[in-house]
């Protein structure tokens, strides 16, 4: 696969999670949160189960403990993403929904600070001012009016840069992004599904109401999105990877305009315009440094 056709597919999942989000929202008027996680995540662990357990006839290496733990921690992370940020759609709008969920983006480098004891780039530092400022601004310039879904969305944020760290590591290291990606389903649907059963009220007829939802997320956002991902970034650099990824934000915020009938004001805008910038900066200013310095060394004459 080519690095251009990788980066295309990463641009269909970003397009696949911007219609995510619309319908992730609708569907809280007829099923709860849990039940919506657990069910859209178990039917992505079934539509990806036959291709793992394919991946895992070929594989040629054996997992280790340390493979299945990754395995568990990216579940997990999942797991955190998803349930924050479906609790945070029932008091957000799907805009500020798409766009506080980019700031992975910014969140990735800080987590491998904090746990792989990398020093980020130094533009990741602007960067998080200008996603904060963006944030601020998205709220239309009060604190007071960041409503509580859009704090949770920032958490999920940071456990999707946590699903995103934990994910590049597993895949590196065992070559088998769909076992990846069935594990991290399965795991988060029985997470989902036991806080369901315990504090959800369910019927047939929920599930009948938020069926046309459950089975896009299920089968598009989640089972063939998150593949189509872990896949594409094995193609590409992860800067790319990033920019074409974040575009979720443009695809959820445009998708909501025309499918829901949401707007924002003059600031709102400017608060998107800001933290998309961030997304990109923190991704383009790396690369492009790499790359000057690349041609710096080939350039260099040779002494001797």
């Amino acid at each position: 696969m080519t690095r251009i056709q990788a980066n295309l597919l990463l641009l269909l999942a970003a397009a696949i999670w911007g219609g995510g989000f619309v319908a992730q929202s609708t569907a809280m008027k007829a099923i709860g949160p849990y039940w919506f996680i657990g069910l859209r995540f178990a039917i992505a662990a079934l539509a990806v189960l036959p291709f793992a357990m394919r991946e895992t006839r070929k594989a040629s290496g054996k997992s280790t403990p340390r493979h299945l733990m990754l395995f568990l921690l990216t579940g997990l992370a999942l797991f955190g993403g998803a349930v924050t940020q479906q609790i945070g759609l029932q008091t957000t709008t799907v805009t500020n929904s798409s766009f506080i969920t980019g700031l992975y983006v910014v969140f990735v480098p800080l987590i491998a600070v904090v746990f792989l004891r990398r020093m980020p780039h130094w533009v990741i530092w602007p960067g998080a001012i200008l996603a904060v400022t963006g944030i601020y601004l998205l709220s239309g310039g009060q604190l007071s009016a960041l409503s509580r879904g859009d704090l949770l969305t920032v958490v999920c944020a940071v456990f999707w840069a946590g699903q995103i760290t934990f994910a590049g590591m597993a895949v590196s290291e065992t070559g088998r992004p769909l076992t990846l990606a069935m594990s991290q389903f399965a795991i988060t649907a029985v997470c989902a599904l036991a806080i369901a059963v315990a504090i959800e009220p369910i019927s047939w007829s929920a599930i009948y109401g938020a069926a046309p939802e459950i089975l896009y997320v299920g089968l598009f956002s989640s089972g063939l999105a998150f593949s189509l991902q872990v896949i594409g970034q094995r193609y590409t650099t992860s800067s790319q990877a990033a920019i074409f990824l974040s575009s979720e934000a443009l695809f959820g915020a445009m998708l909501g305009a025309l499918l829901l009938g949401e707007t924002m004001s003059p600031l709102g805008y400017a608060g998107c315009a800001l933290m998309f910038s961030a997304m990109l900066l923190v991704e383009v200013v790396p690369e492009i440094a790499r790359r000057r310095t690349a041609m710096g060394l080939k350039s260099a004459p040779k002494l001797g």
